[in-house]
């Protein structure tokens, strides 16, 4: 008798074919995240004059649903993943919290390398995917 196992996944950093999400489906993403911010510290604060309190929602956010499921709310949507680069596992709450704070900050989305990972994706080790091929 004889089995059929699926391929073992290449961890995106040992993929040569490998296409990271695009960047409409990344801000779709980050988008839907952040109205879901805003509607959740309102609930604490007024978003509008307390401008520190959606990001706060955000970064918390990243931390526990990216380092426990791979997907905010918003890229489950969008149908996207944030995975470790080396395994292409999940990355962790800690460094998912890191990336959350990182992300925060703007500027290190902004500078991309060739594979769509920002300064925030490679101090932690993360790249974002789509979720159909991983």
């Amino acid at each position: 008798m004889t089995t059929t196992h699926d391929p073992v996944p290449v961890p995106p950093a040992g993929d040569p074919q490998f296409v990271p999400a695009s960047l409409g489906r990344r801000f779709g993403a980050l988008l839907i995240d952040w109205v879901l911010c805003l509607l959740v510290s309102n609930l604490f604060a007024d978003p509008v004059r307390d401008g520190w309190a959606p990001v706060v929602v955000l970064v918390f956010e990243y931390a526990l649903f990216v380092g426990l499921f791979a997907q905010t709310p918003g890229m489950f949507v969008t149908r996207i993943r944030c995975l470790a680069w080396a395994d292409g596992g999940r990355i962790g709450v800690i460094r998912a919290l890191l990336r959350g704070v990182l992300l925060a900050l703007v500027v290190p989305a902004l500078l991309m390398d060739e594979h769509r990972r920002g300064l925030h994706d490679r101090l932690v080790g993360s790249v974002v995917v789509p979720a159909a091929g991983r």
